[in-house]
């Protein structure tokens, strides 16, 4: 499938890497399917590109990268999205949105408190907001990379 976007121009998705948001990305419910692509090879960065909106696109990694320690409960969200499967629990990928100021990437943060949870057997996703008031919407970064 060929996707229009306003970074990267025309990029052609295979069918089957188009992930599926029944709720959409917390603030922007409209937007419903999208696609992750690489920042650059060897970068702890991705974008989760919008599939029907050029303009949308948010910048996201692994959370684990900056904060070892880092702790979310994926079951309630799975369990509401049907994501079970009756021998084995399903291996849910987790990224946080992260956010660079204008003209300072030593000033980006990440959203911990509301990372986006991605099953990889049915390329379905879904932004859960954590109850764990000990983690900010606006973690730094470029202090906290893991070693």
């Amino acid at each position: 499938m060929k996707v229009e976007t306003t970074r990267f121009g025309t990029i052609q998705i295979a069918d089957e890497k188009i992930i599926f948001m029944p709720q959409g990305v917390l603030g922007f419910p409209q937007a419903k399917r999208f696609c992750i692509l690489q920042h650059k090879p060897g970068s702890p960065f991705f974008w989760l590109q919008a599939v029907d909106d050029p303009a949308l696109a948010f910048v996201m990694t692994n959370p684990w990268l900056f904060k070892p320690d880092y702790e979310v409960d994926v079951k309630p969200a799975g369990l509401a999205m049907g994501w079970h499967d009756d021998e084995t629990e399903v291996p849910v990928e987790c990224y946080v949105i992260v956010t660079i100021p204008k003209g300072a990437p030593d000033k980006m943060t990440a959203n911990l408190m509301g990372p986006v949870l991605i099953n990889p057997k049915t390329r379905e996703a879904v932004q859960i907001v954590l109850s764990n008031e000990s983690y900010p919407h606006n973690y730094p970064l470029a202090k906290n990379k893991a070693a």
